[in-house]
């Protein structure tokens, strides 16, 4: 039995409810590893949206009856989204164990995304969520800002799924030399995730001795651990040379620490997190 596990969040909205059990299949594959697929009704919007106004100047009866229709929708709304949530664990679960992996549970909790992750992520090696939910159709800054919590709150790392998976044959390592880039390096290392991959380590900026120092770090910490990896110093806007990079060299997947305050991290998580999530094509592991 697998030791490790990895959290997959899912709404079982298309397509990104697919690339999140791709995703996770393939993390799960790379350090053996079981599947949870965790689904959260979150009734909270639906209450702000759906709230009704009774106190107008209608008769008793007439509001007592109102109450009672609205009781009743209720309930069946209920049984309707707890019937969707099955239909949707299930989905999971024959794509997860089509894909080769051995070991999946399936849980179905009430609450919000933010608070029921950080219930369950203590057991888990790796969250993976999508980029997208159920609402980016109209809701895409909701959703930013929802995927960014989970991110500034979870204590494991995050795995961010494109909108479709892609075979992950190359990765970027974004690096400023910050403490949370070291401990991403670290991590990384550690993990059997990348092994075998062909990675690269990317620096945006001047390129002096002070940052082929730690540059040097890095992919000496890589190596150690068997990770051989490309060391790349660049200078330009940190948005527009990563971007380029992404694109020219055919990265399959970016890694970065979850946090700090260099432009390079800014770029991802902060301010522009809900601009990067709707743009990047490229799944994101963030660790913090």
């Amino acid at each position: 039995m697998a030791d490790k596990k990895i959290l997959a969040c899912t709404d079982g909205s298309a397509p990104y409810a697919a690339s999140v059990y791709d995703h996770a299949a393939w993390a799960a594959k790379r350090i053996d590893a079981s599947v949870e697929i965790l689904h959260v009704l979150d009734h909270h919007s639906d209450r702000k949206s759906g709230a009704v106004d009774l106190s107008g100047s209608i008769g008793m009866d007439a509001r007592d009856e109102l109450l009672e229709q609205l009781a009743e929708l209720d309930n069946v709304k209920a049984k309707v989204a707890q019937k969707r949530a099955r239909l949707i664990l299930e989905d999971a679960e024959k794509r997860l164990t089509a894909a080769g992996v051995s070991e999946v549970s399936l849980t179905q909790r009430h609450g919000t995304v933010v608070e029921t992750v950080d219930e369950f992520e203590d057991a888990a090696n790796l969250i993976v969520i999508g980029k997208r939910g159920e609402t980016h159709d109209v809701a895409s800054e909701h959703l930013g800002a929802n995927l960014e919590r989970v991110v500034r709150a979870s204590r494991r790392p995050v795995l961010v799924a494109s909108r479709a998976f892609k075979p992950i044959e190359k990765v970027l390592i974004a690096f400023d030399g910050s403490p949370s880039a070291r401990r991403a390096v670290e991590a990384i290392g550690k993990s059997p995730l990348l092994k075998g991959l062909a990675c690269h380590v990317l620096s945006v900026g001047y390129d002096g001795s002070e940052r082929r120092e730690q540059m040097t770090w890095a992919t000496d910490t890589l190596k150690t651990n068997g990770i051989e990896a490309e060391a790349v110093v660049r200078q330009g806007d940190a948005d527009d040379v990563i971007t380029a990079y992404v694109r020219d060299e055919g990265i399959n997947l970016m890694v970065m620490g979850a946090y700090g305050h260099s432009r390079i991290r800014s770029f991802i998580v902060g301010s522009t997190t809900t601009t990067m999530i709707r743009t990047c094509k490229i799944p994101l592991l963030m660790v913090r």
